[in-house]
C-alpha cells in the first residue's frame, strides 16, 4: 500500500480530485468521514490528511511515501525529500510588501516581519542586504502598519489584502505552487508505483 499525505483544506481537495482522475479514488474521501487515515477498498493507497505545514515532515520521516506540499513549505523547512513534480495547483507568489510610498533607508538594517524567516534570510542574503527578522505567525500585514517592521515577506495571491491594508508589493521573491514529493527510502522500495503515479499526473498536469 502506498501512503499519500494530503494537505487538509481546499488544496487537498483539488489534489485528491487529481489523484482520483488517474485512478486512485477513495470513496471515504468523498463522504463526511472525519477519520484522518482513509484507505481505498482495493488496498492500493491510503490517504493521510494532515496540516499543510506538516506534509513534508510526514514524508521525510517515512510516515507517508509521497505527499503534496507548497513550495514555500519546502523552502522554509529544508526537508530531506525528493521533489518530483510541479502540480500547477495553489499558484501564488512569495513577495516583499511595504506601506504605499515607503522609502527604504539603505543605511540601516531593514526590519522584516514574516512567517518565513529562512526564505527571507536567503533572499536578502543574495542581495547583500542587512536585515532584522521579526518572526510572526499571523496578521503579518499589521506589522508595518504599527511600525513593528518596515516591510513584510509573505505569500501573495490576489493582492486584495495588501491593498485593503495600504500595502503594495515592492519585490517579487519567487513563484509558489504545489509540489509532489517523495520519501527517499520509498523511492527505492516503491519506485515503480511512484513513477507510475508521476507519469500519470504529469500527463494530466501538462495535458
Amino acid at each position: 500500500m502506498l501512503n499519500i499525505a494530503l494537505p487538509k483544506g481546499r488544496l487537498g481537495d483539488k489534489v485528491y480530485r487529481l489523484f482520483k482522475d488517474i485512478g486512485y479514488d477513495c470513496s471515504a474521501m468523498e463522504s463526511d468521514d472525519r477519520r484522518l487515515v482513509l484507505c481505498d477498498p482495493g488496498g492500493e493507497v491510503s490517504y493521510l490528511l494532515v496540516k499543510p505545514s506538516d506534509v513534508a515532515i510526514y514524508v521525510e520521516h517515512g510516515a507517508a511515501d509521497i505527499g503534496v506540499v507548497g513550495k514555500d513549505v519546502l523552502l522554509e523547512g529544508g526537508n530531506d525529500v525528493y521533489e518530483l513534480l510541479d502540480l500547477n495547483l495553489g499558484k501564488c507568489r512569495m513577495a516583499e510588501a511595504a506601506p504605499v510610498g515607503f522609502r527604504e533607508d539603505a543605511q540601516r538594517p531593514l526590519r522584516v516581519a514574516t512567517k518565513y524567516p529562512n526564505i527571507a534570510k536567503r533572499f536578502y542574503g543574495e542581495l547583500s542586504r542587512e536585515i532584522e527578522i521579526i518572526k510572526l505567525n499571523g496578521s503579518i500585514e499589521l506589522a508595518p502598519l504599527l511600525k513593528l517592521s518596515d516591510v513584510i515577506v509573505d505569500i501573495v495571491e490576489t493582492g486584495t489584502t495588501l491593498k485593503q491594508n495600504h500595502l503594495e508589493v515592492t519585490r517579487e521573491i519567487l513563484p509558489i505552487s504545489a509540489r509532489l514529493i517523495a520519501n527517499k527510502a520509498a523511492m527505492k522500495f516503491k519506485d515503480a508505483q511512484i513513477r507510475d503515479i508521476v507519469e500519470k499526473l504529469k500527463s494530466k498536469v501538462e495535458g
